[in-house]
């Protein structure tokens, strides 16, 4: 098609450094004379003819008339793989939902939830059927019949071409055959497609062709995610999620802090290996690292047992690792005045026999006394050990082939930021000053704020990755935990939380960008900054957990602020009071799903279960949205134009039609 081939065409030649490609088409007022008929003599090689052209414009402008596509944005699953699996399978509530539209009339609700754990887990669905010899030539019938009933209302938002590449290859004939099938169609052509189900069941291929048009329901349901960040930690299974999104069909991601960190020490970064370590530890998800990337840590558990009190109310093995995060930290800290951290250099001011430390200007007494590397004169040097031990954990998490393989998906689907169908999201915030004016942070010897600065940032991370530059490597700590960070925005307590038993001491100053951005105003300059504007434009974050249970709102700044961190990882349920939220944008409107947590797989088959969810309506669109009316949208309409100047070169005779003789 057009659009995917045109992509191609001009990241081989139309940039330049003078030549501006706006993303919306490739031919651009910029462009020079002879770079226009280059242009023209490329896309003539796609389109040989007059009428080529005429049939792809026909087929563009159809494209701008079908309804908007139903997009999802989630964020901070934080590892927890299973509640994110069931949001995938079903969709945030959006297949049953669309079941419910079909046979609201003709299935009761239990039936209706029976069609439901079948597209979601049509394995088990299938395989509990058989045990109870239920799998009858005439509920496979059934199944089938209303599969494809479903299948066929959703495939009404897409082209034909669009739902036929979203088919499985050994299947795609025959579903589209028994897709486009009209009920009022004559009974010789019904025959044919009952002939057609019958031949499925006695094959003995039914079972597979469920799971294909299982598959394929999901796919057309949601037809875009978003994920806004925090895909690893607190939850054991960070690989997984990511795993599952490999596999996806369209999304894009915007990187967390916490992403950021076993990027970074996938990089090499020391400081983000050792934040990464002493997570895993903390949070008692070690599997991830030596289970699934093959990072061993018996090196870290024999130095730890050797040289920390076991006895104590932290373990050997986490006061272990963070002391040796607190000290390559803290090197790098002194390395980076810009980074304006000094205040997170505690470990000279711990006095280990008294059972304190200093923090501004004030004594805090300490958990523990059990501090036997630190060395007063010089705290934040790593002893011989400790070197081995961190040396050892670094070669391990750059050797990972696995880690790789996640992190170079991370950066291929991922980025800082992004503006999309007027939509801004980011993770974290954009660094302001309490006057809110965006606030200016040095790189690279300048200093830069707003957009610039998010830029600046994201090219650091590829820097990091492709580069391994030290001063990159330094700048994906910063960003993990960095108060100006753009994905953290606050002044992590990790010292205090860990070593002091003063809770007073553990809260944590955040950016001004969180408290402004709860007004209008406020919004309406950060979105501006990214040159997005209107009533229907709004930021979508994640990064800051949004306690339901106490009141609060994920809708901040009158609608223009939405913060869609609810809590995915069990660990947060407690304080979040629900099991996640859901943003579901589509022809529709917008609303906001907050999920109810819910049991394991096997509960939900056995049960007719699923993830419940409170639906708040956000937007509701004056008419439908088309796709006219999105970013996609406006990349059709672009190619459109570049066509018709196609058109009008063969008919000027500028350029010849190549299917001429």
């Amino acid at each position: 098609m057009y659009i995917s081939w045109l992509s191609r065409v001009w990241r081989i030649w139309v940039y330049d450094g003078r030549t501006t490609v706006s993303g919306r088409g490739a031919m651009t007022p910029a462009m020079h004379d002879d770079q226009r008929v280059k242009y023209l003599m490329l896309l003539s090689e796609k389109f040989p003819t007059c009428q080529a052209v005429y049939t792809e414009v026909i087929n563009l402008e159809a494209i701008l008339n079908l309804p908007k596509a139903t997009e999802h944005f989630i964020s901070d699953v934080h590892g927890d793989c299973e509640q994110f699996d069931h949001i995938i399978n079903n969709c945030s509530g959006v297949i049953r939902e669309r079941v419910r539209s079909v046979f609201r009339h003709r299935l009761t609700p239990g039936e209706q939830a029976e069609l439901c754990t079948l597209i979601y887990y049509p394995d088990e669905k299938l395989g509990r059927m058989a045990e109870a010899h239920l799998d009858t030539p005439a509920w496979y019938r059934e199944s089938l019949g209303r599969l494809i009933e479903l299948a066929r209302y959703l495939s009404d938002a897409y082209t034909r071409s669009k739902v036929r590449k979203a088919m499985p290859v050994s299947y795609a004939y025959i579903i589209d055959e028994l897709l486009h099938a009209s009920p009022g169609e004559a009974s010789s052509r019904a025959a044919y497609h009952a002939r057609i189900v019958d031949s499925i069941i006695e094959t003995g291929s039914v079972c597979d062709f469920i799971r294909s048009l299982a598959a394929l329901i999901k796919r057309l349901a949601v037809d875009h995610v978003h994920v806004v960040g925090d895909l690893y930690d607190r939850g054991a299974h960070g690989d997984a999620v990511i795993d599952r999104l490999m596999a996806y069909h369209s999304l894009d991601i915007q990187w967390g802090n916490h992403d950021i960190c076993w990027m970074g020490a996938a990089a090499g970064s020391e400081a983000c290996v050792a934040t990464v370590v002493r997570n895993c530890v903390h949070y008692q998800t070690l599997d991830i690292l030596e289970g699934s990337y093959g990072i061993s840590l018996r090196e870290l558990a024999l130095f730890a047992e050797k040289t920390y009190a076991e006895q104590d109310v932290l373990s050997a093995c986490e006061k272990a690792i963070t002391v040796i995060m607190l000290k390559v930290s803290g090197q790098l800290i002194s390395r980076h005045p810009e980074f304006d951290m000094a205040d997170r250099l505690l470990l000279g001011g711990v006095d280990a026999s008294a059972g304190t430390v200093r923090i501004g200007g004030r004594s805090y007494e300490l958990v523990t006394r059990d501090f036997p590397t630190l060395e007063p004169s010089r705290p934040y040097e790593l002893t011989d050990e400790e070197r081995r031990v961190l040396d050892g954990l670094v070669e391990s998490f750059t050797h990972s082939r696995r880690l790789r393989r996640h992190v170079d998906f991370l950066y291929e689907k991922g980025s800082v930021y992004l503006a999309y169908n007027n939509n801004l999201l980011f993770h974290g915030c954009v660094p302001m000053r309490a006057d809110g004016s965006f606030r200016p942070i040095r790189v690279g010897g300048r200093h830069i704020a707003g957009r610039a600065y998010l830029d600046a940032c994201d090219r650091m991370a590829r820097i990091a990755w492709h580069e391994r530059t030290p001063e990159a490597l330094d700048w994906m700590w910063y960003l993990w935990c960095g108060l100006g960070s753009p994905l953290s925005g606050r002044t992590m307590k990790t010292f205090e939380r860990t070593f002091v038993a003063d809770r007073s001491a553990w809260a944590e100053e955040q950016d001004p960008y969180f408290e402004l951005t709860c007004e209008p105003g406020a919004c309406e300059h950060v979105l501006a900054e990214f040159g997005l504007s209107g009533p229907a434009s709004h930021i979508i974050n994640g990064h800051t957990p949004v306690a339901r249970a106490s009141g609060e709102s994920p809708v901040r700044g009158g609608g223009r602020r939405l913060v869609i961190d609810g809590g995915f990882c069990r660990a947060y349920h407690s304080r979040t009071g629900i099991a996640g939220y859901t943003l579901i944008v589509d022809a529709q409107g917008m609303r906001i799903k907050a999920h109810r947590p819910y049991g394991a797989i096997g509960d939900v088959v056995a049960d007719r279960g699923d993830i419940f969810s409170d639906d708040d309506q956000l937007e509701v669109n004056e008419r439908p949205l088309i796709v006219a009316d999105t970013d996609t949208g406006a990349h059709i309409r672009a190619q459109i134009d570049d066509l018709t100047a196609l058109l009008d070169a063969y008919r000027t005779g500028d350029l010849p039609e190549r299917g001429r003789a």
